[in-house]
């Protein structure tokens, strides 16, 4: 009131007053409570009750506290609201219909899918999940920023490192003022692939990245009907998709028929939905069900639907979808805070924000270790000159008054700092000894290793990107799982591939790169004794290589010498007829200038069981996780990473079980387990596999067959077969054992082949000449033999070339490399 006589007051329009105070308090409600951050995914209170939790030390694997502990450390520090609503969030975040990938661990009574609540929170116990410690992963090395508590007593953090895409892998609901957001749940591998991706190829769009990420995953499951709705949320930011529970007709005794659910579509309260069918069946307005029981147990959700003899059950189906929550719609709003402000965002913003962010993190992490490492290896400076000037150092010491006046002699008398002084007054008699000398100069040394491993990440933003990829590379691996939620095709709604039958093919590859694909019915069945049929018609300087069958829609994979590799569907190969030749392979991709094909595979899908091993010229070998390959580019993706004028000339699919041999042009040959090989990312040169001397290279790359042998040839015609059994294995990175004796007669290796009884070879001269020999023919000798003669050899005429021909029929077998 006193304010109000002296005239300490400003005149204001009651309008402009409403207006900028509902700003205030809408800002307010956007970015502290409805909104999650793009970076992590996480509203503030969700943030807070992790980080409270992290700081109570409640990780996986230790002990739980009671709920009430935890959600009144976080009233008390951070999150002055109410208590029930902080509850309920964190029951939300333990209960696995609700979140994808759970971030609380709880023990007890935490409600149900029928829409029961929790225990009280003096009753329940909580812990951080496994997950929720990698959200909060490196947050005390100085990662992320911190700001004031809301009665600035303590310190918060504004984001959390979030390792993994959070906000894509378990989505976010709020409603702000004047707008809302609803992000679905998706699946942790498919997200984090989609990032990697993005990373390698920072122009993939969102087609691009919908080979990857192939929709919401519930953790409900469920089934998603049709991908015009993802695909509009994915490119917009906005989008409706229908989700279905899982429905099966069985049978029972008598001839009849239940439906039985045994998934809902996300959020759908399974009590509630019964009830609504039983209320529907009261008033007639659903007809043919005799009897509706909940068989729920622990093993999953199962309501049964018995129908009336006379009842179409695919009829009453529809009517449930139409007339409950066994069918609804689901609408997305992608709605993020970027920089403090509200941005619908499409999923390629969603990772491009995220991948950002994950820069940041590990560049302040890096730069955090750096500091670390550079003060610990001052101290250990210090402790290399006091050991230097041992005896200077005591009589310092024992003529000084005090410690301040020994650390200032210290400093005065020897080149140390003031922390180095007073490090060395506080060591301990012990480190004197010879051995803890050499315990420091070991560590000194792994210092300067660190050191410069630091400064290479922060010099270097591919080395930077590489690190991150490896490290979400081990979370997927450590914490994925498979997709629950189907997508399906609406009527209408297809793409190319659900239009081309799945039959198989056979497929026909010459020497020189010529393909196809045949039906596997034109190669009609004879008696046994018959003559066969001709696979193909190819030139007097070509011949069939390789022929196998196959589905078409299994990929075919092409690798080049440059390292890349491109993947084809097997319906994209052209179909020719039995006789005709086929088209290039260099016409089906777009190889770069002296680019050519080196190897050939082809798989099914490119899931986590399986390696692609590869070999380079100069003795590198890699071991890549088959799933890293997943991917639409057209313009190739990089296999192998190759130094200088190295070439990839191998590469083999593997079950992580297999043996490798390497084979050089001076004779040598390495035999080793491919688990020697650690499994690494796709960008990368790999390890020593072979170690060469002057002038040799690798020529060959082989996996070991129980019924094959190697046969080895040379280019001045000579060649042998030798048992796989007498290359004795060996480690990884040796020079290897002889594999065949050379000399100026029989001149260096150009090929060596893992061969199976009844195959033939086609040897190609650089003069043109070929000559077909049957492999069992050629003698089986030791490794120190010399060979027999293969092909006789005139003046300058060099081998140049060996193929393994295959019989011309198709066959069912797994076929090898194709190289």
């Amino acid at each position: 009131m006193a304010d109000l006589l002296e005239g300490n007051y400003e005149t204001r329009e009651l309008s402009a007053e409403m207006k900028q105070s509902f700003m205030d308090y809408a800002m307010s409600v956007i970015m502290s409570r409805a909104l999650p951050d793009v970076r992590d995914g996480l509203k503030p209170v969700h943030r807070r009750i992790l980080y409270a939790m992290n700081e109570l030390g409640l990780q996986p694997g230790k002990g739980y506290k009671k709920s009430a502990r935890i959600i009144g450390e976080v009233l008390g520090k951070y999150h002055p609201h109410g208590d029930v609503a902080l509850y309920d969030t964190m029951v939300r975040m333990a209960q696995e219909f609700s979140y994808r990938y759970t971030l609380v661990d709880g023990h007890g009574n935490f409600g149900s899918i029928d829409g029961d609540s929790a225990a009280a929170m003096r009753y329940t116990e909580v812990r951080m999940d496994k997950l929720a410690t990698v959200l909060l992963a490196d947050i005390e090395k100085e990662t992320v920023d911190f700001m004031p508590n809301f009665d600035e007593t303590l310190e918060e953090p504004k984001v959390l490192p979030a390792r993994f895409p959070h906000l894509l892998v378990n989505g976010s609901t709020g409603i702000a003022v004047g707008m809302a957001t609803n992000i679905p749940p998706h699946n942790l591998r498919e997200a984090i692939d989609a990032v990697i991706a993005l990373i390698d190829n920072p122009e993939l769009d969102t087609d691009g990245l919908m080979k990857y990420v192939k929709g919401p995953d519930f953790p409900t499951a469920g089934i998603i009907l049709g991908r015009d709705g993802i695909r509009k949320a994915y490119k917009t930011g906005r989008g409706s998709i229908t989700l279905r529970g899982e429905v099966k007709i069985e049978n029972t005794t008598g001839g009849r028929q239940q439906l039985v659910i045994t998934e809902l579509p996300y959020l759908v309260n399974k009590a509630r939905m019964i009830e609504k069918i039983a209320e529907l069946v009261r008033e007639k307005k659903l007809d043919g069900i005799s009897d509706l029981r909940d068989e729920t147990d622990r093993n999953g959700i199962r309501v049964v639907i018995e129908v009336k003899r006379d009842t179409n059950p695919h009829v009453l189906l529809n009517k449930l979808y139409k007339n409950t929550q066994l069918q609804q719609n689901y609408g997305i709003i992608m709605l993020a805070l970027v920089n403090n402000r509200p941005q619908v965002l499409t999923l390629n913003e969603i990772l491009s924000h995220y991948i950002e962010h994950q820069r940041e993190i590990v560049r302040r992490r890096t730069n955090y270790e750096l500091r670390k490492a550079q003060e610990r290896q001052h101290i250990l400076e210090g402790f290399r000159i006091a050991l230097d000037n041992l005896d200077k150092v005591i009589a310092i010491i024992r003529g000084s008054r005090d410690g301040e006046h020994a650390r200032e002699n210290l400093m005065a008398q020897l080149p140390l700092s003031r922390i180095q002084a007073q490090t060395i007054l506080e060591m301990r008699l012990q480190r004197l000894t010879a051995l803890e000398r050499t315990k420091i100069e070991e560590e000194y040394t792994q210092l300067q290793i660190k050191i410069q491993y630091y400064k290479d990440i922060l010099a270097d933003p591919i080395k930077m990107d590489g690190v991150i990829k490896d490290e979400l590379v081990q979370i997927r691996d450590k914490h994925s799982d498979e997709r629950r939620t189907r997508i399906v095709n609406r009527d209408g709604d297809l793409e190319i591939e659900d239009l081309i039958a799945d039959e198989d093919m056979v497929i026909t590859i010459t020497h020189q790169g010529y393909i196809k694909r045949t039906p596997v019915t034109v190669y009609r069945s004879q008696r046994r004794g018959g003559k066969g049929i001709s696979a193909v018609t190819t030139r007097e300087d070509d011949f069939v290589e390789h022929m196998f069958v196959t589905s078409t829609h299994n990929y075919i994979l092409f690798f080049t010498n440059q390292g890349q590799m491109y993947k084809k569907k097997v319906y994209e190969l052209p179909e020719a007829s039995r006789t005709a030749r086929g088209t290039a392979i260099v016409n089906l991709i777009s190889l770069r200038s002296q680019e050519k094909v080196s190897a050939v595979l082809q798989v099914k899908e490119f899931d986590q069981n399986h390696f692609l091993v590869m070999a380079t010229r100069d003795g590198y070998v890699k071991r890549t996780a088959l799933s890293q390959y997943a991917t639409n580019l057209k313009a190739g993706l990089i296999a192998i990473k190759l130094e200088g004028d190295d070439e990839l000339i191998g590469v083999s699919l593997t079950d992580g079980t297999q043996q490798v041999m390497l084979f050089n042009s001076q004779g040598q040959a390495i035999r080793f387990d491919e688990k020697d090989i650690r499994v690494m990312g796709r960008a990368t040169r790999g390890v020593r596999g072979m170690k060469l001397e002057e002038g040799a290279s690798v020529i060959s790359m082989a996996t070991v067959r129980k019924d094959g042998r190697i046969v080895i040839v040379t280019d001045r015609g000579f060649g042998k077969r030798t048992d796989t059994r007498e290359f004795r294995f060996q480690a990884r990175g040796g020079v290897g054992v002889k594999a065949i004796s050379l000399t100026a007669r029989n001149g260096k290796v150009v090929a060596a082949k893992m061969i199976q009884p009844g195959d033939d070879l086609m040897i190609v001269t650089a003069k043109g000449i070929i000559i077909r020999q049957q492999a069992d023919g050629i003698s089986v000798l030791g490794r120190a033999a010399q060979g027999m003669t293969l092909v006789r050899i005139d003046g300058e005429d060099r081998v140049v070339a060996v193929g393994r021909v295959i019989r011309e029929e198709p066959t069912e077998n797994e076929p090898e490399t194709m190289v």
